[in-house]
């Protein structure tokens, strides 16, 4: 009897912990306020952040929106989704979106930045790395010092192009870097278009460089210094906020027993510290 009232306990304990990581966010309504929407880590989906930006869309108390990043960048396409939907969110609403440059804001992460009305960069943020990468690993060697082959039975001459078994052919490089020149070039059209610059002025910049907050002001990457309560003012003061503006920052509400969970599964689902190798990155590595 004594098992089962505490077997029964467990199940309600682990129930309401994966409830309250679940729960939706609190949103405080009434009066002016700017939302910050935070990106953080390597960019591996988009979709916390485009949801918010759609609740954000429909809420009159929120007025304009600061991104905050702090981001070495990610994944191509989640990256990219990003740059669209706050593109269309300020198309949609006329609500301003500033972005605040954190300690790392590159790739991918400069890219969500560059659709913003205004970039605010602290003078020490590393930005740019206007690039992308490829990398795959080749294991061969490996493999055959512990006697492993392997067979491969393909319709298409390049269905197994990126093998990790074996090394690229001349053609497999040419075909994979046409496909890094014109992912790069859309990143280069990105950045024009979200900074209102002509393409010939950011081509030189987009070699995969660094820069600092300081030097990005001076070359027309960012508009102008300063840290997070700063760009949360500027925000305010594109829409007519006085003074400090009020803040709307949503948390993910989670419980110990979630946490606990999620440390335990960390090595088995991991959570945007590791990426799969072979894919094609706007990452600053």
């Amino acid at each position: 009897m004594i098992g089962w009232v505490l077997g029964g306990l467990a199940l309600f304990l682990i129930l309401v912990g994966l409830a309250a990581a679940l729960v939706g966010p609190r949103l405080p309504l009434g009066g002016d306020r700017v939302a910050v929407i935070a990106i953080e880590g390597v960019i591996t989906d988009g979709r916390e952040v485009i949801e918010q930006l759609h609740r954000y869309r429909d809420l009159p108390s929120v007025r304009a929106v600061v991104l905050r990043i702090n981001s070495p960048g990610g994944a191509v396409a989640p990256s990219q989704e990003i740059f669209q939907e706050v593109q269309k969110f300020r198309r949609q609403t006329g609500k301003p979106v500033v972005a605040s440059l954190g300690s790392v804001a590159a790739s991918g992460g400069y890219y969500i930045a560059a659709a913003a009305d205004r970039i605010v960069a602290n003078p020490g943020s590393i930005t740019g790395s206007i690039g992308v990468i490829l990398q795959i690993p080749n294991v061969s060697g490996l493999l055959q010092k512990v006697g492993i082959k392997t067979t491969v039975i393909k319709a298409g001459e390049n269905k197994d192009l990126g093998s990790i078994t074996r090394d690229l052919t001349e053609g497999e490089r040419r075909i994979l870097q046409e496909v890094m020149d014109d992912v790069h070039g859309q990143f280069i059209e990105a950045v024009a278009q979200g900074r209102r610059m002509d393409r010939a002025r950011v081509e030189p910049l987009a070699d995969g460089r660094i820069f600092s907050g300081r030097q990005a002001l001076g070359l027309g990457l960012v508009d102008e210094l300063g840290d997070l309560p700063d760009a949360i003012e500027r925000a305010g003061g594109l829409v007519g906020i006085p003074g400090r503006p009020k803040v709307i920052q949503e948390r993910r509400r989670r419980s110990w027993l979630w946490d606990l969970l999620t440390e335990a599964l960390g090595p088995v689902f991991p959570a945007g510290g590791t990426i799969p190798p072979a894919a094609v990155y706007y990452l600053w590595r």
